[in-house]
């Protein structure tokens, strides 16, 4: 097995994966790792590979994904393989199969709750028996939402124990989230598969609380519009965030798997507890414009319900291997403000903020969450936290930890600040 490669980047030729395939070939740590891409078409990727100059230590491997054998063969060739190939509800799970059953590690950009319940219960169990660590979900979608209430966290247990020994818990913890960025035809086809392929219980399962956690806790108030107080700042307010759905969900089994772990083993302090309750929303410039905007999200859902209209409209919305310009994905960010409060009383107040320079679906995604999710495997597995040391259906923050936001930072691009607003004083009263 001398010659495995480090990672695998499959569906290299697609418009995601040729940003993933350009950044880890320039990567400052490319001496660092051993490099694989793998697609379909052998001419697509000979063109990759001429348009990038790729040297010729880079793996090619034609690979189909809907042939089991060749995964197979693809697979068992690497120690991480970066699934760039949607929809993933259509062609995911062969992809996961032959990882888990290979011990071979996973990570993609799946914004699909449905596709990721799939595998949980298919192969969750079987990853912590061959070690596979399998990570859907590692960009903005979810990262950012992970990142918020995990620091908020931490933040609340550094405060340190009381007279009784016990740590401040976890309660309401909302986050706003402002942002610019485009969107490619990979999106568009699995926003498209979700309407046209997933059978309809399954759609509306996917979107309960708590769906992907192995735990059941405190579920958000619906709204339509939310105002949240910044302690020394101006309100945010604020509308239904379309992401949202399924960012809840991976915070949700963050707070599942920690909870789980927390009753297993002494180390208690990652447990969020089970007063934790998370919801997010976007962010708009007043009460008006929030109205408007859940209108227009509203409006637009139900009239792509209806099944003509829908292929109307997909007409004029990107193509696959469409997406933003490089200049485009400059012009790009995130800013997530997230405010945590104890379960205590009186509580303790956290402000989060999460920020990110460059278009977060695509430049962002392709080239640091992704990429970073990617080599935070490589060195060491045993440096991660211990449910990745067990393998299995994880999120970025119960996989990767602070070896995520570690290198995040040093790519220059993200910017993390968490800290204790208020009374701190307030906690020596709990």
């Amino acid at each position: 097995m001398a010659d495995k490669t480090d990672i695998l980047v499959l569906g290299a030729t697609g418009y995601t994966g040729g940003l993933i395939t350009r950044y880890l070939s320039a990567h400052p740590q490319r001496s660092q790792f051993s490099l694989a891409i793998g697609a379909r078409s052998p001419q697509k990727l000979k063109e990759l590979v001429q348009q990038l100059s790729l040297p010729s230590s880079v793996k090619i491997i034609q690979v189909d994904v809907t042939n089991p054998d060749e995964i197979d063969a693809a697979v068992s060739q690497t120690r991480v393989v970066i699934n760039t190939v949607g929809p993933y509800w259509l062609w995911g799970t062969p992809v996961v199969r032959a990882c888990v059953r290979r011990g071979i590690h996973y990570v993609d950009l799946t914004g699909e709750a449905a596709w990721i319940k799939k595998i949980i219960i298919e192969f969750d169990y079987f990853a912590t028996k061959t070690g596979s660590i399998v990570v859907p979900s590692c960009g903005f979608d979810s990262v950012p939402s992970d990142i918020s209430a995990f620091l908020a966290n931490k933040t609340l247990k550094s405060v340190g124990p009381s007279s009784t020994g016990e740590y401040l818990t976890v309660g309401p913890s909302t986050s706003g989230f402002r942002f610019r960025c485009g969107i490619s035809g990979g999106t568009i086809a699995s926003a498209m598969v979700s309407l046209d392929k997933i059978p309809k219980r399954i759609a509306r399962e996917s979107r309960q609380a708590y769906v992907l956690s192995p735990f059941i806790g405190l579920r958000p108030t619906f709204r339509f519009l939310y105002n949240l107080p910044i302690p020394n700042a101006k309100t945010l307010k604020g509308a239904i965030f379309f992401m949202a759905s399924l960012n809840r969900a991976i915070v949700q089994r963050t707070f599942g798997l920690l909870e789980l772990e927390a009753r297993t083993s002494p180390c208690h302090l990652l447990s969020y507890g089970s007063t934790f309750c998370y919801d997010e929303f976007m962010v708009t410039s007043g009460t008006v414009s929030a109205l408007l905007f859940t209108a227009v999200l509203v409006v637009g859902y139900s009239m792509m319900l209806v099944k003509p209209i829908r292929a109307i409209v997909e007409k004029f919305l990107p193509q696959s291997g469409d997406g933003p310009t490089d200049e485009n994905m400059q012009k790009g960010f995130f800013h997530v403000t997230n405010i945590t409060s104890s379960a205590s009383s009186p509580p303790v107040q956290v402000k989060t903020v999460v920020k990110g320079k460059g278009d977060p679906g695509y430049l962002l995604s392709a080239s640091k969450s992704y990429l970073h999710s990617a080599l935070d495997y490589v060195p060491n597995v045993h440096a991660l936290p211990p449910l990745a040391q067990q393998g299995g259906v994880l999120t970025p923050m119960t996989a990767f930890g602070d070896a995520l936001l570690q290198r995040l930072e040093e790519s220059g691009r993200f910017e993390f600040s968490s800290s204790i607003i208020g009374d701190a004083g307030a906690r020596k009263q709990v």
